[in-house]
């Protein structure tokens, strides 16, 4: 069974929570219990707090510092902690949220305070649960889109028109099932070869596009020689196209007799000069190109296909 990213950022989001906020809570505590600072060995660094605003009035003990402390940083994360075991969405951005307000509370100890390791450390752990609950929101969104195929009816209707895509979240497949729904044309995946799911598969492409690698395709099952009309609908990688349609265009050089192309991308940008480089592999001219920007499965590109 295929392990959820989701789930795994989810709970290191919640232990990071947990840890923040139960840790907030009995500091805070004990600066009320002891004011002086004395249960924590605080009491020289008072001192520290004298050139804050009101420090006059809110810093002469650690009264203040205390409330602040809990409410700041111990019970907002403890709110975000239940919201995220109660499998609340907004768990997920509080908790981001309170990883970047533990930072801003540590810069404020960096300006006041003289360099020490445990504000260094709490300083990385802000940065920790920023990053883990970002991590979480995306993993989550990437996770709840899916793709019904049974609802594009109007398929392979257009007996002179094929659609060659490669997708690995599932992003250019639905982009690809749209063209093909508005253009009644034949679909046909590209299929790697290569282990491109999950994490590791990310980073495993990024190394393919980063170097501008070939990866082997599975055989294709079928003779684009036949459509007078191709449309290749392929993902960037790295500023480029994919590596599996770069092989694929090579396998298919001189065999297109018209080709459009249609890239999607996290970007908005056109990425014009793909169009010129699979022009070169494939030996032919495109008739249309088109650039979308998707975003988590909303495409923010929109297109009138039938017109493509």
């Amino acid at each position: 069974m295929k392990k959820s990213r989701f789930k795994i950022t989810k709970n290191v989001l919640l232990f990071w929570c947990l840890f923040i906020g139960l840790g907030a809570m009995l500091g805070g505590v004990c600066m009320l219990i002891e004011p002086s600072g004395s249960i924590l060995h605080m009491e020289a660094m008072i001192d520290y707090f004298q050139v804050l605003p009101f420090a006059d009035v809110l810093f002469q003990n650690y009264i203040f510092s205390g409330i602040a402390l809990i409410i700041v940083n111990g019970l907002s994360n403890l709110v975000a902690s239940t919201l995220i075991l109660f499998k609340m969405r907004a768990g997920l951005y509080l908790g981001m949220i309170f990883g970047f307000t533990l930072m801003l509370w540590i810069i404020i100890q960096f300006v006041i305070f003289p360099p020490n390791f445990l504000s260094t450390v709490y300083f990385i752990f802000g940065v920790l649960q920023f990053l883990t609950g970002y991590m979480a929101i995306t993993f989550y969104k990437q996770e709840i889109f899916s793709i019904n195929e049974d609802a594009y009816t109007n398929i392979n209707e257009n007996k002179d028109t094929l659609v060659l895509y490669f997708s690995r979240m599932g992003y250019t497949k639905k982009l690809a099932y749209e063209i093909v729904d508005a253009k009644g044309a034949t679909i046909y995946e590209v299929k790697a070869t290569e282990k491109i799911d999950g994490t590791l598969g990310f980073w495993w492409c990024g190394r393919f596009g980063m170097n501008k690698l070939d990866m082997g395709i599975e055989e294709l099952n079928l003779d684009v020689k036949e459509y007078e009309n191709v449309i290749i609908v392929s993902p960037i990688w790295v500023f480029d196209v994919a590596s599996p349609i770069r092989t694929l265009c090579k396998k298919l050089s001189g065999q297109i007799k018209n080709v459009s192309y249609v890239t999607c991308h996290y970007m908005k940008a056109e990425f014009n000069k793909v169009s010129e480089y699979l022009d070169g592999l494939l030996n032919v001219k495109h008739k249309n190109y088109k650039s979308v920007c998707c975003r988590k499965g909303k495409y923010l590109t929109k297109t009138l296909w039938k017109e493509f």
